[in-house]
């Protein structure tokens, strides 16, 4: 018989301590993890009701200060323009006095209190329109070229040198119109359209300057292309390219893709850009007193001299000889101020309907 062996068993290690045996605070220091600088920003500054609710009646304040601003420049327009429109109500923008000595319509004379804005009114309107007339058609082909046809390399650099145009100050476009544009016209291009269309009266040889509406219409041209061009490329951008796709995908060329398939469907917003360019040129002041001989007559020629509503505030408001041409000026401001508003109101609205929603493009 064997003689029994006991059984032994080593002692094993214990390795891990038990979770109950963990002293609190390694269990609470692994539980919890160390707070980032800003939660500790958040939890040590106690309540912020107060101050949240400071900073939000801050933000509506300086939104209604806009509101604040518009309103008291349109009080004080209307206030300091109570006499003259008084003395000649709504007639001061469309009629004029007739001279009893010499039977000639007289617009504007500040030394018998004879005053009406339509000579004023006249410019404004023709010198717009030539400038729309030139910039409409070269502002949406620089437009379709940038965002359909333009090599990726080139669109970032004609892109920034369009929208430097609008950079430029209006005096810088005034002195090189003076120097450079008005010589020119002068020389090589007034004399051609005499010669060519002095029959239809609207390029008559009255005017050896070579100031006038047609050079202020060439500079205000100038001056809106950048904007008419950045919006229209902005809605054409807003076009979603399935309609492009699709026009394509029916056999079309890409001139019938960008006719049918991206302005079609972009004219409404091409037609605020248009509107919003027109209300900056209403507006224009310097460039266009610098050019456009500042004469308060009407002429059918567009070579001769004459003058706008924002040009004749500019030449003559710190020198009106009494209390009549002043408020005369001052209504002149308020007409403009309101129609200024409107149509940048308008071309806003337009221009929204386009590109509402639309995901923002960068160049």
């Amino acid at each position: 018989m064997s003689a029994h062996v006991p059984e032994t068993r080593a002692p094993q290690p214990q390795t891990l301590m038990n979770r109950e045996t963990l002293p609190e605070e390694i269990l609470a220091a692994k539980a919890a993890p160390e707070a980032s600088a800003v939660r500790k920003y958040l939890l040590s500054r106690g309540n912020s009701a107060i101050t949240d609710q400071m900073f939000q009646w801050l933000m509506v304040l300086c939104a209604l200060s806009i509101f604040g601003i518009v309103a008291l420049i349109a009080f004080e327009l209307v206030q300091r323009s109570q006499l003259s429109w008084h003395a000649f109500g709504l007639s001061f923008f469309y009629k004029g006095f007739v001279d009893p000595d010499t039977g000639k319509s007289t617009y504007w004379d500040p030394v018998n209190s004879h005053f009406s804005a339509l000579p004023f009114v006249f410019g404004t309107l023709v010198t717009s329109f030539l400038a729309l007339l030139m910039a409409v058609p070269l502002a949406i082909g620089v437009a379709v070229f940038l965002t359909e046809m333009c090599p990726n390399f080139l669109r970032g650099p004609l892109a920034f040198l369009t929208e430097l145009l609008a950079a430029i100050p209006s005096v810088i476009y005034g002195l090189w119109a003076v120097f450079v544009l008005v010589p020119l016209l002068r020389t090589f291009v007034n004399p051609v359209l005499i010669s060519g269309l002095g029959w239809t009266g609207l390029f008559t040889d009255d005017n050896p300057t070579g100031l006038g509406f047609f050079s202020a219409g060439i500079i205000l041209a100038i001056m809106i292309l950048p904007i008419i061009s950045s919006l229209t490329r902005e809605v054409m951008t807003a076009v979603p390219h399935s309609q492009r796709e699709a026009v394509l995908a029916l056999g079309a060329t890409r001139w019938e893709m960008i006719r049918m398939g991206v302005l079609r469907n972009a004219r409404i917003g091409i037609v605020g850009a248009v509107i919003l360019g027109l209300g900056r040129a209403l507006g224009e002041t310097m460039a266009v007193t610098m050019v456009i001989g500042n004469s308060p007559e009407i002429h059918r020629s567009l070579l001769a001299n004459g003058s706008t509503m924002s040009s004749v505030i500019a030449n003559e408001f710190t020198e009106a000889v009494g209390d009549m041409h002043l408020s005369a000026l001052i209504e002149i401001g308020l007409a403009l101020f309101i129609v200024t508003i409107i149509v940048n109101a308008i071309a806003r609205i337009l221009v929204w309907m386009v590109t509402r929603g639309a995901p923002v493009n960068t160049h």
